[in-house]
Formats: structure tokens, sequence, C-alpha cells
């Protein structure tokens, strides 16, 4: 079992399992949510419904339910990850620094969700603080997801023989580009999160039903800020196509040009994804879709800012010796 714990391949498996699994969670997480499931336990947190495990529960209860069990599983693969790393590489060592966030981010991820429970801001609350709530909640779980993914990365790069660590500073054109994306795609991911906030709790029979809904002076502001998430999406989508097209001129090599045709087609997809969604009446199914590759797209704006900002040292010969003990 020692040995098993000090395989560097082992542990970067386990890494992309943990961030695999994440998204699973997040996925279901909005299905609790379209489906109005939220408030299946109750006020109640952690308990649900005021028990450990509820009896003849409600399809709602057994949703949510689902959703606190597989949130407390990514809760023990991230602490079980930063324990990890800690004992196979050295102080100082990237990995221990995407593991230490990514163990920060998972914190707070449960602080937030437990707050959306304790408050009442679920099921079919639509006040202003469950947006607001929301939206923190969405920035969050995009930095846990990319913190993981950086983790599971950089061990894959240490994996490869490749010591990589990240440079922010001196990045001149490139720097501002991928902030850029990165800042944009938070935003776009806010707007989405607000935006099926507010399809889930005014829903429309047809779509030009909705779109006059958006401009009604008298709608709610959850139905009036609907209308801007598709220019969001528009405008993010333009930026990352010229943005990476851009980088991968700037930095040229076979991985950034990899990475950038991805996110390039993970963009068109998506930007497709979204027009469905509008005109099929935001089923659930294709809400879990659209947030899929949502976060793909992050996942691969990230892999990508952390390829052309990378600086590659050459692997000490007498650590790799000890890995491999």
């Amino acid at each position: 079992m020692g040995t098993f714990f000090r395989n560097q391949r082992n542990f970067t498996r386990f890494a992309w399992f943990t961030l695999a699994f994440l998204i699973f969670v997040v996925l279901w997480g909005a299905f609790v949510r379209a489906t109005g499931s939220g408030a299946g336990c109750g006020s109640h947190w952690p308990l649900c419904n005021g028990v450990v495990i509820p009896r003849a529960a409600r399809t709602e209860t057994l949703i949510e339910f689902t959703h606190r069990i597989t949130s407390g599983l990514s809760g023990l693969f991230v602490l079980a990850l930063w324990v990890w790393a800690f004992r196979l590489y050295p102080k100082g060592h990237i990995v221990r620094k995407g593991a230490t966030f990514s163990l920060l981010f998972i914190i707070t991820e449960s602080l937030l969700g437990a707050g959306l429970v304790l408050f009442e801001w679920v099921a079919y609350n639509a006040s202003v603080e469950r947006a607001i709530s929301m939206a923190l909640h969405l920035v969050n779980t995009y930095l846990l997801l990319g913190a993981v993914t950086l983790t599971a990365w950089w061990a894959s790069q240490t994996l490869a023989g490749r010591n990589t660590t990240l440079r922010l500073r001196g990045q001149g054109k490139v720097g501002w580009l991928v902030g850029g994306g990165l800042l944009l795609l938070l935003f776009l991911g806010v707007s989405g999160a607000i935006t099926a906030l507010g399809d889930t709790l005014f829903p429309a029979g047809t779509l030009s039903e909705g779109i006059s809904q958006d401009f009604l002076p008298t709608a709610h502001f959850l139905v009036r800020l609907r209308i801007y998430h598709p220019l969001v999406a528009i405008v993010t989508g333009v930026y990352l196509v010229l943005a990476s097209r851009a980088i991968a001129a700037e930095r040229p090599g076979e991985a950034t040009r990899r990475l950038a045709r991805v996110l390039l087609v993970v963009v068109a997809v998506q930007l497709v994804a979204g027009f469905v969604n509008i005109r099929l009446l935001v089923p659930v199914w294709m809400q879990i879709v659209h947030l899929l590759l949502a976060d793909v797209m992050w996942i691969a704006a990230v892999l990508l800012g952390a390829t052309v900002l990378s600086q590659e040292a050459a692997v000490e010969p007498q650590w790799v010796a000890q890995v491999g003990d």
C-alpha cells in the first residue's frame, strides 16, 4: 500500500478522476436546481430533514440527498488529493500548490452550498440574495474546477519529466489575452447561472412568449436579465476565437496549437447548444448538456492559459529516482 501512494502515476490518475467526479457533482447540482429539488432536505444542513438518512423520502428529497452525498464524497476526494500531494511531492512543488488551492475552494464550495440551504435560497425562491449567492457559487465552482485541473495537469507534466512552474509576470500581450478570456468566461458563467435560475422559476410556454417576457418593464428582474446572456456568450465566443489564434501565433508549439483548436471547437459547439437550448425552451436535459460544455470550455481555457504561461525546467534525476522507489 505504501508503494501505491508513492507512485506518481497513481496520483495523476486519481487527480483526473477527482476532476471528472467534480464535474458530475456540478451537473447533478444543476439537475437539483432545474427540478426545483433544492428544498428536498428542508432547511437542515448537514442533516436531511433533521435526520442522517431520510426514510420514505419524496423524489425531491432523494435528488437533493444524492447531491449532498456526492458533494461530500468530492470533498473527501479533494482532501485525499491534498494529503497525497504533500506526501508525494517535495516542499514548494507546484502540485502541492494546486492541491492546496483545490482544498481551499472545496471548503468554500461546501460553505456556499450550506448557506443556500440554511437561508432557504433554494427551490422556488426568487430573491436577489439567491441570485447573488448563485453567482458566487458559480465563480467558486469554476475556481475549484480550475484548481483541480491544474493539479492534475501539473502532475501529468511532472510524470512526463517536466517540472512546470507558472509565470504570471512579464507575459506581456499573452498574459492579458489569457486573463481577459478567463474573466469573460467567469462573467459568462455568472450570467448563465442567473439566466438558468430565471428559466426555472419563470418558464415560458413558447419562444415568442419568452422573448416578450424579457422586455416587459413589469417582469421580474430574473426574467429581464435573461436577454443579456446570449449577448455575453457571443462577445465571449468572438473574443476566445481571436485570442486563441493570437496566443497560438505568439507562443507557437504543438501543445498550444492543440489546446487552442480544442477551445475553438468547444466554443462553436457551445454557441450552437445555447441556441438549441433556447429554441427547445430550456429542457432539463439540454441545460445539463449546456453546463457540461461550459465546464469543458472553462477547463480548456485554463489548460491553454497554463500551457502558455508555463516555464519548464528539467527534473532533477535524483528526485525522479526517489519518486520511483
